[in-house]
């Protein structure tokens, strides 16, 4: 799967390629499926309190923030910058994508609200 999500991001065929690729190197987050899907519900209602739940999702949404709040421990936080530090090399010979991965190697704390985003818009995607 992350294989042809790569393929798409280097085709631009996937619009802003952050979130996907903070999705793709947060595989290795370990978070509880129960506790997952409890924050994104939480996340969910703030997002419809915010106006239309449909419109395009922004890292700085007040829902991406409060999902990425509370998901946040140190110990995820690091799982995914090793998430990014191993996207970075499977993805050296690929400019576009290789250039977006090393601007999420550059912030931390921008790379873990992009994850965020990514699990809400999953969620957004499991609800349609």
């Amino acid at each position: 799967m992350s294989d042809d999500l790569l393929r798409r991001v280097e085709a631009g065929e996937l619009g802003d390629p952050l979130p996907v690729l903070a999705y793709v190197a947060g595989r290795e987050v370990d978070i509880p499926e129960e506790e997952l899907a409890a924050a994104q519900r939480r996340a969910l209602l703030v997002l419809a309190a915010g106006g239309a739940p449909t419109r395009e999702l922004e890292v700085d949404e007040p829902a991406v923030k409060a999902l990425a709040a509370e998901l946040h421990t140190d110990a995820r936080r690091q799982a995914l910058l090793r998430g990014v530090d191993e996207l970075v090399r499977r993805v050296r010979d690929r400019p576009r994508t290789r250039d977006a991965a090393l601007f999420l190697a550059a912030d931390a704390d921008l790379a873990w609200r992009l994850f965020a985003l990514a699990l809400l818009a999953d969620a957004l995607g499991a609800d349609s």
